[in-house]
Order: structure tokens, then sequence, then C-alpha cells
């Protein structure tokens, strides 16, 4: 048995043979432990691993984890699932990289990064104190829910779109609402309405992701919940044929809008780990106060202000993405797809037979990542779930190979178009 009774001191104790956790190498758990642990058939599952989720607060316990794309460890594959950049940043930021890495890493960084943000502000034309950063945007959508949700508090986001809200939800112990998409990833507002009015945080990736669709500033700001916060998750922000530049925050109906934004896409610094928000002053300050005190290390700091000097650098590769983007959208719809117009760095396309899985299995036989997406629980999507294929711009390179390999896909699983 894995687990076993012993009395110690006259307390019953359950023992975990085999797995370290003290000077005998065991682990000890209290007694009401003893029935469950004595119930378990011989096998390798360990009596702990039911402890140890005991312990954890229930919503976390009943949580699925949010799972990123898969990030192969091996060179010589096709990567588009992940919505990377395939293009290194500025050599000026690779330059300031080096330069912060011979620094004084023994002290800490700045803890309000005050270079970063008198750069950042001047870019989007607001005050230093309208600038947060964080370590990537993830973060500060941490820090909204720290700041703004209570538990119970509605927390509601498009569906589909970027399905981290729900987990960061379930984690704050909020109660995530999803505000169902048309099928041309429109908004129902009338469907919406009563759980915008009652929500906390209303959530909306724009460009949105997994369509790669923009929605306009009077639709947006139909959001902005009466007694809540309106966040633009503006990861994309930059691929835009116009690109955002924080202008809604210059509406005066947009007091309680918070703008989030990331160096990991368009900057090319995903493996940095940077990003900010935009809002008012007085929302600033209180994210402040949940944020760790050093949450932004020399490194990335020094990255984001050369990124932000060299802002050339980022609206090239950015051009360049978007040529490749139209390629991308051409050559799909050429091989029988239908492809949402995308104002991201990644298109959307879906196939009219509904093999998306196949067709993503055979392309990573072929060592070719796509992400085969499915979102449950649409009731206008066939057996009510919504799915198809992301593909994230890579080099014309790329996907002139992910091309390529998808007519191969396609004639073995005899789904070429006429």
């Amino acid at each position: 048995m894995l687990g076993e009774v012993r009395q110690r001191r006259g307390v019953n104790q359950i023992i975990c043979v085999g797995r370290a956790q003290g000077p005998d190498g065991a682990l000890v758990f209290p007694t009401r432990w003893e029935e469950r642990c004595a119930a378990l058939p011989e096998s390798n599952v360990c009596p702990c691993r039911t402890l140890l989720m005991d312990l954890l607060r229930p919503n976390i316990a009943r949580l699925a984890p949010y799972v990123p794309g898969e990030q192969p460890q091996e060179p010589g594959w096709i990567k588009l699932n992940t919505n990377e950049n395939p293009y290194p940043p500025s050599p000026r930021v690779v330059e300031a990289i080096a330069a912060a890495a011979r620094g004084p890493l023994q002290l800490y960084p700045d803890p309000v990064a005050t270079q970063f943000r008198k750069l950042a502000a001047e870019r989007f034309q607001v005050g230093a104190d309208w600038i947060l950063p964080a370590n990537g945007s993830d973060e500060n959508l941490t820090l909204l829910f720290r700041a703004f949700v209570d538990p119970g508090e509605i927390v509601a986001f498009p569906y589909p779109s970027y399905i981290l809200y729900e987990t960061l939800a379930l984690i704050q112990g909020g109660c995530p609402q999803r505000l169902t998409l048309r099928p041309d990833w429109s908004w129902d507002f009338a469907a919406t309405r009563a759980q915008v009015e009652q929500a906390k945080l209303v959530l909306v990736p724009n460009p949105n992701s997994p369509s790669g669709n923009r929605w306009s500033d009077d639709d947006l700001l139909a959001l902005v919940p009466p007694r809540g916060v309106l966040v633009l998750d503006e990861a994309y922000g930059d691929f835009a044929d116009t690109p955002h530049r924080a202008e809604l925050l210059r509406r005066p109906e947009a007091a309680r809008i918070v703008i989030t934004r990331s160096f990991s896409k368009s900057f090319s610094l995903a493996g940095i780990r940077l990003g900010f928000a935009i809002a008012q002053p007085e929302l600033i300050a209180g994210m402040q106060k949940v944020k760790d005190s050093y949450n932004c290390d020399r490194l990335a700091l020094a990255a984001g202000v050369a990124a932000l000097e060299d802002w050339g650098a980022m609206e090239e590769n950015s051009r360049r993405i978007r040529a490749s983007r139209e390629w991308l959208a051409g050559e799909l719809a050429r091989l029988g797809f239908e492809v949402v117009p995308s104002q991201a760095n990644f298109v959307w396309c879906t196939h009219p037979s509904g093999e998306h899985q196949a067709i993503y299995e055979g392309l990573k036989r072929r060592r070719v990542l796509v992400r085969w997406m499915r979102f449950p629980g649409v009731a206008h999507a066939p057996g009510g779930l919504w799915h198809g294929l992301r593909i994230s711009v890579g080099t014309d390179e790329e996907l002139r190979g992910l091309a390529g390999h998808l007519r191969d896909v396609l004639k073995e699983l005899s789904l070429s178009p006429a």
C-alpha cells in the first residue's frame, strides 16, 4: 500500500510511504484521512494527492487550468499556434537588454518604472500617472481582478474570446458570464444587456481572439458597465489597419475604461514578459495597491524603454505582418476555407467539412503547428460547439510551407476544393 496508518505519540497518522517529506522520508497526514486512504486500492495513485487537492480553496480545486499553446522544444517546426511575432525585436532592444544584464543586477529595479512610464505616456498622449507597467499584459488582467472583483461579482466577456478571462474570474471567486457573439462575431446587445449592467468587469479583446475582428468605438462604449469597469485588451492593437493609440480614453464617457497593452506581439518580446495598462489615474492608483513591489525586472524595463524609443522598428514589423496576413487569408480562401477578415497577427478559418481536428492533426504530423480551438455551449453552432483553426501569421517562407502542407493534408482527407 502507498498509504498506511501508524501510531505516533498517541495520534493516528497516515503515512504516504516513498514520498520524501521529513527525516524518515514519509508524508504525515492527519487522522481524518485514514478512512479515505484505507479505501484506496493498491495502485500508483498516491493518497497525498487527495489531501493536497482538499487543502486548496474549493474554486481552485474545481478549476480547469488555462492551457497555453504547444511549445515544441526541438527545432524543425513551422510554429503558427501562439501568435508570436516571427521577426526579432529591434537591435536597440537587444543592446539595451545586454547592457542591463551587465548592470547592477544585485539591486532592485525602479518599483514605479519612472522612465518607462514617461515614454509610454508620451506615445499615448497621456500623463505618466495614467500608466502601470506589468509582467506581461496578463499580469495587468490579474491586477484588475484583484483590485475590482469581490467573490460572487459578475465578470463578463465575449464568447468565443480569450479563455484566460474565465480562468481569472474563477480564481478570484467571481461569477464568469459569457456574452455569446453572433455567428458573424458581432454583439447581440439585446441578449447580453442584463449581464453587462450587472458586471463589475467587462473584458473585451479588441481585436478579438480567436477571430481577429475589431469592433467599433460605439460598440465598445455600449459595453461600459454602469457599476463597473470596461477592460479593452489591446494585445493585438498594433496590427490593425489603423492601429490603436488609446483614442477612446479621450472620450468623455470613457472614465471607467482600462486599456491593456502587450510587448509580446508587435514588439517581438514574448520572451521578456512586459505589458502595461492605461487608464484614469484613480484607477491606476487602485491597481498599484495590489501589484507586487517589483513586478517588472531590470531587463524587462530596459527592453521596454528601448522598444518605445525605436517605435519605427515595431511599425515596420507590423506592416510586414499585415501584408503577409492578406496573402494568408487569400490562400486559405483558395483552399476552400471561410476566413474572418482579421485586424490581428493571426486569422481564424473554418472548413465546410468541419474536420478541423483532422486537419490540425495532419499538419502536426508534418511538424506544422496551428491552434485547433473549440468553444462549447454555443446554441447557434452545430451541436452547440463553435470550433475552427487559428493560424498565426509567420514569415512568408513559413506561410508558403504551411500552404503546401495544408494542400497535402486536404488531399489526404479528400477535402480539396473542386
